[in-house]
């Protein structure tokens, strides 16, 4: 159950232990209340009471046969809806001795009239977020903010607070409520022969929208790992020389080799430290087409999803690009190579292509081209270097400038947004207009989990526990 907004509410704010000042929080309907109740200030009231305002003076403490003393303070008071709560609240900024914030706290709790109850934890930033002040990912940035540990984490939970993601995510929502409303619209005057978007501008918007979630996607993938470890997918077709690759740069033998196609079946890993980046390697079956069949236990089936569950938690892909199998041609290995490219570039996950045994002269796989920018050979060592320093640049760049997101919002949203996705690309392949308004509706129910225009007790419980009581 979601605790009263109607309620006014305390607590310590500041952390625990000594220092030269601290804060006590109070928030709700009777906030303006006990401040002219407890509250003696050195000068003249404020000559507009309903403003906000910061005054030195006392604040009464000592209850019931206590003698009544006077604590010299600082308030800070928000009389109104424009608060960070959006309900009327108030600091009392005290020296910053524990026993002394525990006894402001204690004299409001005891307060007889008006009532003030204990905070719960993350109940102010709750509150913002109820009343319409920030989004769930923004109160996420919150705890970021509280939870960093170095000067990195504290720029991206600062740049989220800001909206670094809240803004595409808005300005997503609002294509899609606009490409919806001419779909309605033409559905409206289907009768009349009236036309407000045409088939191939609807499926290009889609297809726009899409490659925009595909960044935001990318960005939740770089912030799912909260250990700091990164984990590396090693992908490829069959004999691709994954496993060979997986044991030149672990530099030792965790995986099985062979000239035999299908070697590997479970998920090998590795974990490596390069530069002070703790990688975690996997290596998985070959990426290849799975023939239909009705046994959904069958080795390649369970193959195949053994690979898209690795695949969704990856950060980066290795993409090995190597020799066709005998009796197929360079054209049809290269179409299928690029045919599972696609399959792992649709779920927005970022990729490396590398010519994985530059070793062997192939013709039309001797040299790379654009798409494959590294040539490498874990037999003879040919690129080790210039791989595993593409590894260290990769995920050194997220404090460059790339909006990353808090650990916490990205394992939160990762699901929404992949379901998002499939939905657009849904809607970019239906042909029936009422069909495609479903989609769309549906991506809209899922985008509006993330920000939290969709949600339920259970995930605002599941956010807001993490909180410490004050926040």
């Amino acid at each position: 159950m979601l605790p009263d907004t109607d309620d006014t509410i305390a607590a310590v704010a500041s952390p625990h232990g000594s220092a030269a000042r601290g804060i006590v929080r109070i928030c709700g309907p009777h906030t303006s209340d006990l401040c002219q109740q407890l509250f003696s200030p050195d000068d003249d009231p404020p000559p507009n009471p309903g403003s906000a305002f910061r005054q030195t003076g006392t604040w009464q403490i000592g209850s019931g046969h206590e003698p009544k003393r006077r604590l010299p303070i600082q308030l800070h008071l928000w009389p109104d809806r424009f608060s960070y709560t959006g309900q009327p609240s108030a600091e009392i900024h005290a020296v910053g001795s524990p026993p002394v914030l525990q006894k402001l706290l204690e004299e409001l709790l005891a307060n007889p009239s008006p009532a003030v109850r204990a905070a719960r934890p993350g109940e102010f930033t709750l509150r913002a977020f109820l009343a319409g002040r920030i989004d769930l990912v923004q109160a996420e940035a919150v705890l970021g903010v509280i939870e960093a540990e170095d000067h990195a984490e504290l720029k991206i939970a600062l740049r989220q607070l800001g909206g670094g993601l809240s803004g595409p995510l808005v300005e997503l929502r609002s294509q899609l409520v606009e490409l919806l409303g001419d779909l309605e619209a033409g559905l409206d005057f289907a009768d009349e022969d009236i036309e407000f978007v045409s088939r191939t501008q609807r499926k290009e918007r889609l297809e726009e929208l899409a490659e925009t979630l595909i960044e935001i996607r990318q960005q939740a993938r770089s912030r799912m790992t909260s250990t700091g470890q990164h984990r590396v997918l090693i992908a490829g077709l069959p004999n691709a020389g994954k496993s060979t690759l997986l044991n030149a740069l672990a530099n030792h033998d965790s995986a099985i080799t062979s000239p035999q196609a299908g070697t590997t079946r479970d998920v090998v890993t590795a974990d490596i430290k390069l530069d002070g980046l703790h990688l975690q390697l996997l290596d998985t079956a070959g990426w290849e087409a799975t023939p239909a069949t009705n046994d959904s236990a069958s080795i390649d089936q369970l193959a195949r999803q053994q690979r898209l569950e690795q695949l969704e938690h990856a950060q980066l892909v290795l993409w090995c690009l190597s020799t066709p199998e005998p009796g197929t041609s360079i054209e049809t290995h290269l179409d299928q190579d690029r045919q599972a490219r696609l399959e792992i570039q649709a779920r927005g996950t970022p990729m490396l292509v590398l010519l994985s045994r530059c070793d062997l002269e192939i013709d039309g796989l001797s040299k790379p081209d654009e798409e494959t920018p590294l040539a490498v050979s874990a037999v003879t060592g040919r690129g080790m270097t210039a791989l595993r320093q593409a590894l260290v640049t990769t995920f050194m760049q997220d404090d460059s400038g790339r909006t990353t997101l808090v650990g916490s919002t990205a394992a939160r949203t990762a699901g929404a947004l992949s379901r998002t996705g499939s939905r657009l690309e849904a809607a970019a392949e239906v042909d029936d207009e009422l069909l495609v308004a479903v989609e769309i509706r549906e991506a809209l129910d899922e985008l509006g989990a993330v920000m939290g225009t969709v949600y339920s007790d259970e995930i605002l419980d599941q956010v807001f526990s993490k909180f410490c009581i004050g926040k």
